[in-house]
């Protein structure tokens, strides 16, 4: 049993949520976020006064955690540095993220069984500040046709922001930097079909503003985003929601909220919950990658320098 402190802090003030009501969302949506997180190092997002005070990147499983709540230990070479982060198992783990004032969960795209091997690629689609929603979904139904064509299955969901996620289930047989480059080979046969509205120029400062980057580097070691069914650290309490591809067009981001969404949950179950069972060779990618780069195409750029 996991105690909740402070039920009544409120940490949504434009609707008065409460850190019980965030509690009671996660526990609404179980199976779903355990299934997003399960196995895999989270990176907790805290917001210990609520969205009102500061929020805290926690890589660092926080002090005074029970013996139950796993960990896995991963190495930062850059600063020859460790973390043991958490590594949900079961919705206990979850509640008790929340009990120490966590709202976001971003799970690494690996899991523990080998940090180094990424079994998740994901498809971030990135709307520029002069972009909006219709054109996300404008290039997610290319990214679709290009994915219908690989043979792989794409899992869509809001990003809880702006954007949309797709995730793709992938053996876990390479490392981040052949991930990256099967995901950036990806993204330029996207932007070939759609120039006028994907631009992978690397610096968002000379980036199209009105144009979405497909951000290839959030396959990156390290490089994580908000889980499936994890809530966002915005004022309307706003969820990163499983959608299917017939919804794309129906769909606002602004619906999926810690109000809404277990309900929905409750109603058609977690639209993920079989993405184990559809895993895809990145082989064609790599080929993809390979053929780009023979014909003058530059690798991918640095993930430690500002994008």
């Amino acid at each position: 049993m996991v105690r909740v402190s402070n039920p009544d802090r409120v940490y949504f003030p434009d609707s008065g949520a409460t850190k019980l009501d965030l509690v009671e969302y996660y526990l609404a949506v179980g199976p779903g976020i355990v299934n997003a997180l399960f196995e895999r190092p989270c990176m907790l997002h805290r917001f210990p006064k609520g969205l009102a005070g500061d929020k805290v990147h926690q890589k660092r499983l926080p002090a005074g955690a029970p013996p139950w709540v796993e960990t896995v230990r991963l190495h930062f070479p850059r600063w020859n540095r460790t973390a043991d982060e958490l590594c949900v198992t079961e919705l206990a783990s979850v509640i008790w993220a929340v009990q120490m004032s966590t709202v976001e969960f971003h799970p690494w795209n690996s899991r523990r069984e080998d940090t180094e091997k990424p079994d998740e690629w994901r498809i971030d689609l990135d709307p520029g500040p002069a972009s909006d929603y219709d054109q996300v979904r404008k290039v997610a139904h290319v990214a679709h046709e290009v994915l219908d064509e690989l043979g792989a299955t794409g899992f869509p969901k809001t990003s809880g922001s702006k954007g949309m996620h797709v995730y793709v289930r992938i053996a876990p047989d390479h490392g981040f930097k052949e991930v990256r480059r099967a995901a950036l080979a990806f993204a330029r046969e996207v932007e070939r079909r759609a120039p006028k509205d994907v631009d992978l120029t690397w610096w968002r400062k000379d980036r199209d503003p009105a144009t979405i980057f497909v951000d290839y580097n959030q396959n990156a070691r390290d490089h994580t985003i908000a889980a499936a069914y994890s809530v966002r650290g915005l004022p309307d309490a706003r969820v990163s929601t499983p959608i299917r591809w017939d919804e794309v067009d129906a769909v606002d981001p602004r619906d999926f909220t810690i109000f809404t969404v277990p309900e929905r949950f409750a109603r058609i179950g977690d639209l993920h919950a079989d993405i184990d069972d559809h895993v895809y060779d990145i082989a064609p990618l790599l080929e993809w990658a390979d053929r780009d780069e023979r014909d003058g195409a530059a690798p991918p750029a640095d993930p430690e320098e500002e994008s």
